[in-house]
């Protein structure tokens, strides 16, 4: 017979508050792929060949998302798992293509006046999502949430 510890303490309003901008930056996340997906759907790509991508990145969002929940309930193992994994690892796969594009010789100005509506959307999606990311990984560390995750 195994027991288990039900917390009386409610998360504080940062832990609470990142939790809710790890599920906005699943959602953006959600919301990208389903663009790319869209798009290369447009462009011909076979069905067939989006199905490991997709079936990646549905594991990425729940996995997330089941973090998040577990922070919410102040597991510190979770926390450090969203900071490494989605937080450190994560941010790094959305901001790299654009960085490397950029040292590659793009131009902001050239890429913003050949935008079409669509690129538009999608930028500013995954704006928001690193935003919802960085944000989230800030209030986790904050000093009412460490004293949250010590009490655990």
């Amino acid at each position: 017979m195994s027991t288990t510890v039900m917390r009386t303490e409610t998360a504080p309003p940062v832990v609470h508050t990142a939790v809710m901008l790890w599920l906005s930056a699943v959602a953006f996340g959600a919301f990208e792929a389903v663009l790319m997906v869209g798009r290369l759907l447009y462009e011909g790509t076979p069905v067939l060949g989006l199905l490991p991508q997709a079936g990646f990145r549905l594991a990425v969002f729940a996995g997330a998302v089941f973090l998040a929940l577990k922070l919410k309930d102040g597991a510190n193992w979770a926390r450090w798992t969203l900071a490494g994994t989605l937080g450190v690892l994560g941010t790094l796969s959305l901001v790299l293509g654009p960085i490397e594009w950029l040292i590659a010789g793009g131009s902001i100005t050239e890429a913003m006046a050949g935008a079409d509506a669509m690129a538009w959307v999608f930028a500013a999606s995954r704006i928001l999502h690193v935003l919802a990311v960085l944000g989230a990984v800030t209030l986790m560390f904050q000093p009412r949430a460490n004293a949250y995750f010590r009490s655990a």
